[in-house]
């Protein structure tokens, strides 16, 4: 009996901090959520994104700069009530001037990408996307390197408005990083 009252005694954050370092948590709607860390085409996906964007965006070679992009921030919407981990996400210099001193980013991004895989997309979709509307994110984008797809959304009215879907090798040109094209088949190889 000892543990069952030492567990409940254990709050979710504290659920998802205990979690193995090949586990990644997220606490959504007040329920812990868990998934093993992603696949090589996933993580494919992410990395080219990162390199991406990081150039023209975070650093300001050859685009404008300006952005802090991360990779899996974890962000309390709440804290430690609402927590989630996106695969990227990106906040405008002016809104963040600093990071955070820990772990923990509390600040909304202006951006959000999830990289979707058949374990996540129902999650990423169903919960994730409702969440990010109600806390304000302005963009989101939506990649499928199962079906090579990019979809960008926009926050209108605290509604999800599809901007454009990218699919294969098109060049995307998508708010918030218009100012930098880039292949989409960069994300495929």
């Amino acid at each position: 009996m000892p543990n069952a009252a030492l567990a409940q005694d254990f709050t979710l954050y504290d659920q998802l901090l205990a979690l193995p370092e090949n586990i990644v948590g997220e606490i959504i709607n007040s329920q812990l959520y868990t998934q093993p860390r992603p696949s090589g085409r996933h993580t494919l996906a992410h990395s080219e994104l990162m390199m991406e964007l990081g150039d023209p965006f975070h650093r300001g070679r050859g685009g404008p700069g300006g952005w802090w992009i991360l990779t899996e921030p974890e962000l309390h919407f709440i804290r430690d009530t609402e927590v989630v981990v996106p695969d990227l996400a990106g906040w405008r210099r002016e809104r963040m001037p600093n990071l955070p001193d820990d772990h923990r980013f509390d600040i909304v991004p202006d951006w959000v990408c999830e990289i979707l895989s058949p374990s996540t997309v129902r999650k990423d979709r169903a919960l994730k996307m409702p969440m990010y509307a109600r806390f304000g994110v302005k963009h989101l984008w939506l990649i499928d390197p199962l079906v090579h797809t990019l979809e960008a959304f926009e926050l209108r009215e605290g509604r999800w408005s599809l901007v454009e879907i990218f699919k294969d090798e098109e060049t995307v040109i998508a708010p918030p990083f218009a100012a930098a094209p880039f292949s989409l088949a960069v994300l495929w190889r």
